[in-house]
């Protein structure tokens, strides 16, 4: 049987709307929820709207509903597609994965592999895009999956945040609450380990060195590997542009990517956040 292969992701991979439209892939929007109303994240709320609102109005989220993932699966069928590879946010931090993978089991005349990126934003969005890209190049389904598997352990994420109030709030701050409380000045620098949870990667003293921090980490990278880097913000703009500037003079860099955070990422992360994903290639 000729493969006929789909990408399904989630908004939260911050992949630009330019490479979605490019690949034809598939994204379920999560939800971000106010009091007054239940609104699709980048269809019908962007994350500009989001950070304005804040401190004032903090919305919760929430995953795709299983019938919107049915939707999603029934409609790539519906256009002649034999396999999915559905590649989700980490599945400690949101249920997404669980809960594809639960609608997935009861279809029975497609092929699906739903995949665990165990990271989030930009980190995800390269595992989608360079599946995207094995795909173009008419890789089998066997062998974009063995690729995905091998790159997924060499993306990496870390982000700086002007508050851990949202994450606490969120119920996110996983492994990076042991510095709460105790050196409130500092601003710890996140990644996310093995098993998809956040955690302390560094600490710096004040917002401007935590940046510098960011900047330090690509550059000791670049010094000996090629890389392709994507460089994201949420609320941030001004210091977004000044980040870029400085990272795109980089050498060893193959692909730059620049992007803003979902609005679902922004509710537990807050205004303020700057992050960079890369992986050697």
């Amino acid at each position: 049987m000729q493969e006929k292969i789909a990408i399904l992701t989630d908004s939260a991979c911050d992949l630009p709307q330019s490479y979605i439209n490019e690949y034809n892939i598939k994204v379920l929007p999560l939800k971000v929820i106010y009091p007054y109303g239940i609104f699709s994240d980048r269809v019908d709320i962007q994350p500009e709207e989001v950070y304005s609102r804040m401190p004032d109005e903090i919305p919760t989220t929430s995953m795709p509903t299983p019938s919107e993932i049915k939707e999603a699966i029934d409609g790539l069928q519906d256009d002649g597609f034999t396999h999915i590879l559905a590649l989700h946010l980490s599945s400690e931090l949101s249920g997404t994965f669980n809960a594809v993978k639960l609608v997935a089991k009861e279809i029975d005349n497609m092929i699906i592999k739903v995949f665990d990126t165990k990271t989030l934003s930009a980190g995800t969005g390269w595992m989608v895009l360079d599946t995207a890209r094995n795909i173009a190049k008419g890789l089998t389904f066997d062998k974009i999956v063995e690729k995905l598997a091998t790159l997924q352990p060499k993306v990496q994420v870390y982000y700086v945040i002007e508050t851990l109030e949202y994450l606490r709030k969120g119920g996110r701050i996983g492994q990076v609450r042991g510095m709460l409380g105790q050196f409130l000045h500092l601003k710890p620098i996140i990644s996310v380990n093995e098993e998809g949870k956040y955690f302390t990667f560094a600490k710096a003293k004040g917002r401007n060195k935590s940046i510098e921090k960011l900047v330090q980490i690509v550059e000791q990278t670049v010094n000996t590997k090629t890389i392709n880097l994507a460089v994201m913000h949420g609320g941030a703009k001004q210091e977004f542009d000044k980040l870029v500037t400085r990272l795109k003079t980089l050498p060893n860099i193959k692909e730059l990517i620049i992007s803003d955070i979902s609005p679902t990422l922004g509710v537990h992360t807050g205004p303020g956040l700057l992050g960079v994903s890369f992986y050697e290639v």
